[in-house]
């Protein structure tokens, strides 16, 4: 059997066919022969292969609430939402491409070193957030800004960030853009190396788990793509969290594509959420592109996680809309005119734009001053960034190790000292990057030495 995606525009479906098949026969096992022992495995006299977690060979199904249109679909229960709660929603939502934008385009004038979008993802990153509670720790990989914004980290702290200024709380200009970071937040700084956040993760909840104050309240939430889903990285985690166990919340972003590989090259099997059964937790597959089916989901994961204090999955199938990172040009991979009939017939933002307007909740006229006023927020948040100069210069020595300084650091900072001390203050280029330091340098340099 074809295995076959759907897309759903305003009013049509078409096919999208994927080179896997299904080859599981049906099978129907008397107990006559009773249990392998130890296990609820039945004993049968046939030899039986699969390769589908699934009845009947058919793709796992995708819950959805809310269609292309911002209709309830027939069958669907709306999550429990009042009407303040769906407009800061949506407020969230319209914010993300609004900073996307800016900072994609400062990096390209080269006042920023690299940005990563969350174009097209926006629903489940957003409707994930919403249905955390604040302090559940978050492990996030690179698009998952707007989990912080949720929780009120606030512009100015995404944009100081970026710029690593002296307003940068997140690793004080030590690392690239879009490390975000919160202790307070409870958002785990991010790590470049893909998917090494999953089997943390596991790790952060056998933490919770461990403590009594914690226990039974709170899970450890992670966020993936697709594509971390094939390093092995994912599969020690899900080992973890249902083996030991721990109350971790997997959270995979299907957006398609990893970086350049499409999903199609990723996997031969049903996507990420058929991988969830192998390791016995609890799986649903969302789309991504439904905020309130991707709330809904949420919210029951959750509480089964904490509930039972085991892992569960989550795969939001959704679509990625902008680029891998402002390193990628994806129409040397994708078709362009792909990407714009996805913005065009899936739109998360306009899926549930539609659905607040229809119940009275959202006007054009506040559609405008919405977008007006958080433009202004931004634009505002970004030059304040940009005219900070960065954290004294002996930071990017402090908080790499717990504890009495190691011999090596010591060293590093005795040499970066004496460089400094014979070029900083006699070649311009050193001088100049000197003069971007809150202290001019003077940290290391000593009293008085400092570029001018």
């Amino acid at each position: 059997m074809y295995r076959t995606f759907w897309t759903r525009s305003l009013t049509t479906f078409s096919p999208i066919s994927r080179k896997c098949f299904s080859t599981t026969a049906s099978l129907s096992v008397p107990e006559a022969h009773g249990l392998l022992p130890t296990s609820q495995s039945l004993i049968t006299p046939k030899p039986y292969f699969f390769n589908t977690v699934s009845t009947h060979g058919k793709q796992l199904p995708t819950y959805r609430i809310i269609d292309g249109v911002g209709d309830v679909i027939e069958g669907a229960e709306l999550p429990e939402l009042d009407e303040q709660l769906a407009r800061r929603i949506y407020r969230n939502m319209v914010l993300l491409p609004i900073m996307d934008n800016l900072l994609y385009n400062i990096q390209r004038q080269g006042k920023i070193s690299f940005y990563m979008t969350a174009y097209g993802e926006e629903a489940t990153i957003v409707g994930t957030a919403a249905a955390l509670l604040p302090d559940d720790e978050v492990l996030g990989q690179y698009r998952e800004l707007g989990v912080l914004l949720w929780r009120g980290w606030g512009i100015d702290a995404a944009m100081a960030q970026c710029f690593g200024n002296e307003q940068d709380l997140s690793t004080k200009g030590r690392q690239m853009p879009v490390h975000w970071g919160s202790p307070g937040y409870h958002f785990h700084t991010i790590s470049s190396p893909l998917a090494t956040q999953i089997p943390q993760a596991a790790g952060v909840a056998y933490a919770l788990r461990r403590d009594p104050a914690r226990r039974g309240k709170n899970c450890a939430a992670v966020y993936f793509g697709e594509g971390a889903a094939s390093e092995g990285d994912f599969h020690a985690g899900m080992l973890f969290a249902s083996t030991i166990p721990s109350p971790t919340l997997f959270i995979a972003r299907n957006n398609g594509f990893a970086i350049s590989t499409p999903s199609s090259e990723q996997y031969f099997g049903d996507g990420i959420a058929a991988r969830g059964a192998g390791y016995g937790i609890d799986t649903i597959r969302v789309d991504g592109n439904d905020v309130l089916a991707v709330l809904n989901a949420t919210r029951d994961a959750r509480r089964r996680c904490v509930e039972g204090g085991r892992g569960v999955l989550i795969e939001a199938m959704t679509y990625r809309v902008g680029h891998h990172s402002t390193s990628d040009d994806s129409f040397a991979y994708r078709p362009r005119q792909e990407v714009e009939d996805r913005k065009r017939i899936d739109n998360p933002i306009s899926r549930y734009k539609l659905f607040l307007q229809k119940r009275g909740w959202w006007s054009d006229s506040e559609e405008d001053e919405l977008k007006e006023s958080l433009k202004k927020d931004v634009m505002r948040a970004f030059k304040h960034a940009e005219s900070l100069k960065r954290h004294e210069l002996k930071e990017v020595f402090s908080d790499v190790y717990g504890g009495e300084e190691p011999l090596n650091l010591k060293e590093q900072r005795e040499e970066l000292t004496r460089l400094l001390r014979k070029y900083g203050t006699a070649w311009e280029p050193w001088k100049a990057e000197l003069r971007k330091f809150k202290d001019n340098g003077e940290s290391l340099l000593g009293p008085g030495r400092a570029a001018s």
